[in-house]
């Protein structure tokens, strides 16, 4: 049940001899895919700036601790670690195998130092893997009911694992941060697609143990998403915000159709501003897929990063 505190993300703060303009600015590692943790560490300091979301895979090239240490000694402070989740199977020991990763995920945001562990949380159990064609009926009646394709009972695993998971992330420190998906993408990644799913599936618990991720290329189509950032900033639960745009036409794989601020549909400023409204003043991270920007060398990457941030987010933080 919810406590009544009210969980806020710490302010962003410049580090010691970084760029005050770039104090919230963080580079989440899947913008420089092909970079190691350290070279992906090196690049976010070189660019003055202060933080850098991480993805798992990074982390355990190297190990947790080391990971940690890699960050450190760049001055850099991690904004959240991508991430955990996939929590959607009916397989008994499926599940098993997703809730032991979910905890290894919690151990390696706490020894990070970041509390925010980011949670894309499954798609359906017709998908046998992101992006993969749907496994066929299980009789040739497609017409019948199939409890893979079941999107009611999928999302109810999703609300009990999170359970399961709450005591555990709240003993490490750490929060479970519901990332909604766009719809494109409920079939293979995450059955949650608004904002106000992912709100209503935190709410039984308190603020600094479930909190919620607004990402701009997932939740801008909202209409009810003015309402949904407010009521997540008035709950406590805004724990990251990620930006990125919406670039048409889509890649071949939709997930790599992101591209940097300002070079699509979103309406950045709007939803910053509600963001800010909603209280929140912790990191901005750009999270961006695309394979183009992959193959740019990182410095251009992080250059128009910034260029972007300071032109399209900042003046409405």
């Amino acid at each position: 049940m919810t406590t009544g505190t009210v969980a806020v993300a710490p302010v962003a703060r410049a580090a010691e001899g970084r760029r005050a303009d770039l104090a919230r600015l963080s580079l989440n590692t899947a913008t420089t895919k092909h970079l190691t943790l350290p070279e992906a560490a090196a690049a976010a300091a070189a660019a003055g700036l202060s933080a850098i979301g991480v993805w798992r895979d990074r982390v355990q090239e190297v190990g947790a601790e080391q990971a940690a240490r890699v960050v450190a000694d760049h001055g850099l402070r991690v904004s959240s670690l991508c991430r955990g989740g996939f929590l959607t199977t009916p397989d008994p020991d499926g599940a098993a195998a997703a809730l032991e990763d979910n905890r290894l995920a919690i151990r390696e945001a706490a020894t990070l130092g970041t509390r925010e562990l980011i949670m894309v949380v499954g798609g359906l159990p017709a998908c046998p893997a992101p992006g993969a064609a749907a496994r066929p009926y299980p009789s040739a009646d497609a017409g019948a009911p199939d409890p893979a394709r079941d999107l009611v009972a999928t999302r109810q695993r999703v609300a009990d694992r999170v359970a399961e998971l709450a005591p555990y992330a709240a003993e490490h420190g750490v929060r479970l941060v519901l990332e909604p998906l766009h719809p494109m993408f409920a079939a293979d990644r995450a059955v949650v697609s608004t904002l106000g799913q992912a709100l209503d599936l935190a709410a039984p618990f308190a603020p600094e143990v479930v909190g919620v991720v607004v990402d701009t290329y997932h939740v801008w189509w909202d209409p009810d998403l003015q309402r949904q950032v407010a009521r997540a900033g008035a709950e406590g639960r805004i724990a990251s915000y990620q930006v990125c745009d919406w670039v048409l036409p889509l890649a071949a794989e939709p997930l790599n159709s992101r591209g940097h601020v300002g070079d699509g549909y979103v309406d950045v400023a709007t939803i910053t501003g509600w963001v800010r409204d909603a209280g929140y003043a912790g990191d901005v991270e750009v999270e961006i897929f695309n394979e183009a920007i992959w193959a740019q060398a990182p410095e251009r990457t992080l250059a128009t990063m910034a260029e972007r941030h300071l032109r399209h987010v900042l003046p409405h933080l």
